[in-house]
């Protein structure tokens, strides 16, 4: 046989680093960054400039696109300009938007009114959420099925190092260069991402939905008839609740590092590089775990690590400003959230319909960002009412429904 194995005989692993693998790092950086640039340096820039927490927390709903989004997926799928490939397209468009959109925010003063950067936020969510459509279902065509966890795992990781930019990268320059050229600093590092587009191979056998009525209907019509609607309601809202503990508890992350007195260096350079670097090490980490207990046990163990490691906040919010603490804290709390991520990911992937992956990824990702915007927004006013320690711990409470789903949807 071409592939060098015979009739019965396990299948040999797929080349690890190929085009297709270095696309999918490209594209997951490309990916990682606007949502990087809206959770990480827009909190950071408008701290600093004087804004309240209430305010900056209450921002938070500019990420809705994130939620929404499968929404128009079904137009995305549906279709295409004509000059690459149908998702091809719709990430170089965005891409190019994304860029653009980025940089200008330089050219706004908090001073002058929060309005003007709320659209602009909105504007660079509802792309970025755009190109995540054209990202993710590209990805699932372009790779074969004993490609998937690799691909994904560079994606997912690439994503993640992206978030040394806006979040490390650019908190250095800002302590020495003004605002504007740090964010077209920032925005020339979507150029990575049509580098990306440019190399995506063309995949054979690409289909567009006949009609734009098949490319509504069918994907939730496939997810409707898998079982009752007390299963339904279960997924979802297991997909809504196990990562909300730790979405919450980091939402408000940088004006916490800032508000226990540590500077913007010391976030740029310690905090920022050991949170990505925990998540890259607990997501590899928790791959070959996976590969050896399974998806449904792993969503179990990485679950209870994940709220627990959630504490560590609240001890640091009673110590103070403490270096050492705060490198170990951030250490367990970020590798937690790659160990349960990695899980969370390979369950959704899981949970899709090859078929209409465009969708029902959006769909579910959807649910899985829609903790992080309704309770984000109330969060200031939270730490507000009840004090850092208290909010931390409420965090870990909150992390405890998603966890008693688990008998339900992964036994």
């Amino acid at each position: 046989m071409l592939d060098g194995t015979s009739a019965g005989a396990k299948p040999s692993p797929p080349a690890l680093f190929t085009r297709k693998t270095l696309v999918c790092g490209l594209y997951g950086f490309s990916s990682g960054l606007p949502f990087y640039v809206l959770v990480s340096l827009l909190p950071a820039w408008l701290r600093k400039e004087g804004v309240t927490l209430a305010q900056i927390s209450a921002l938070t709903w500019i990420r809705t696109p994130y939620t929404w989004k499968f929404l128009w997926a079904p137009l995305v799928d549906r279709v295409g300009f004509g000059f690459l490939s149908r998702r091809r397209d719709w990430a170089l468009a965005t891409q190019v938007v994304l860029a653009v959109a980025t940089a200008a925010f330089g050219q706004l003063t908090p001073q002058s009114g929060i309005w003007p950067i709320a659209v602009l936020g909105l504007l660079v969510a509802l792309f970025s959420a755009t190109q995540d459509i054209a990202i993710d279902a590209y990805r699932r065509e372009l790779l074969s099925e004993l490609e998937l966890g690799f691909g994904n795992s560079v994606a997912v990781n690439a994503y993640r190092l992206a978030g040394l930019i806006p979040g490390g990268l650019a908190l250095l320059l800002a302590d020495h260069a003004p605002w504007s050229f740090v964010f077209l600093v920032v925005a020339t590092f979507m150029a990575v991402g049509v580098v990306g587009t440019w190399l995506a191979p063309v995949v054979a056998g690409e289909e567009n939905p006949t009609s734009m009525a098949q490319a509504i209907v069918g994907p939730f019509r496939e997810f409707f008839s898998r079982g009752d609607l007390k299963h339904t309601f279960g997924m979802l809202s297991f997909l809504f609740l196990y990562k909300l503990g730790d979405n919450l508890a980091t939402t408000l992350a940088t004006p916490f590092y800032l508000d226990m007195g540590f500077t913007l260096t010391e976030i740029g350079s310690l905090v920022k590089v050991v949170s990505l670097w925990s998540m890259v090490v607990g997501s590899l980490f928790g791959g070959w775990v996976m590969s050896r207990i399974g998806i449904n046990r792993a969503l179990w163990l990485f679950g209870i690590f994940q709220m627990v490691s959630i504490l560590g906040f609240a001890l640091l919010a009673e110590v103070g400003r403490d270096l050492r603490l705060l490198g170990l804290v951030v250490l367990l709390e970020y590798l937690g959230i790659g160990l349960g991520t990695v899980a969370f990911v390979a369950f959704i992937a899981k949970a899709t319909h090859q078929r209409y992956s465009a969708t029902q990824y959006a769909l579910f990702s959807s649910f899985v960002a829609l903790p992080g915007i309704l309770c984000g927004s109330i969060a200031g006013l939270l730490v507000e009412r009840l004090g850092y320690t208290s909010f931390f711990v409420l965090c870990t409470a909150l992390a405890l429904p998603g966890l008693l789903l688990l008998p339900r949807v992964a036994p």
